[in-house]
């Protein structure tokens, strides 16, 4: 898991397979990430794209743990907040197993795991052995417009 700020995503261009995160750095540079619309963004096929989503963000208690077994995660906030939170996957019970044609398996909400406030030009990157859970409220349930870039890992 990492988080950090947008004026270091260069940092991590050269991670991974392929030149995949360059890709995916690049998008988040060199696009304007507020005039996004809703929906899937083709970056390189199916190595590298983008998922626009704009919701409101609901109690921790409610949010659900999962985790990717093909593709990791750069959850990158345009406009607003949300907590997100990470554990690894080894410390997780399985909720709903595997599901191949989605890519995600869903965890039992009964570990506290580590707490970021994610706020916009911010982002956390989850690996496959990261359980995450996003849309989490900081504080009250409000508005958000999320970017996330998937990265396939094999």
């Amino acid at each position: 898991m990492i988080f950090d700020e947008k004026k270091n995503l260069n940092f991590y261009r050269n991670l991974g397979i392929e030149g995949r995160y360059a890709k995916a750095v690049d998008f988040l540079v060199n696009t304007d990430l507020a005039a996004l619309e809703a929906g899937k963004h083709e970056i390189d096929g199916t190595n590298v794209y983008a998922n626009v989503t704009s919701y409101t963000t609901i109690p921790w208690e409610e949010a659900k743990y999962e985790s990717h077994e093909h593709y990791t995660d750069i959850q990158y906030v345009i406009e607003g907040s949300e907590v997100m939170t990470y554990a690894p996957t080894h410390e997780m019970e399985v909720k709903t197993p595997y599901n191949p044609d989605k890519d995600v398996t869903f965890y039992e909400n009964t570990v506290p795991g580590l707490q970021a406030v994610v706020k916009a030009g911010q982002y956390m990157i989850f690996h496959p052995w990261d359980a995450h859970k996003p849309k989490a409220a900081d504080g009250e349930p409000a508005p958000i417009k999320k970017v996330i870039v998937k990265i396939k890992e094999d």
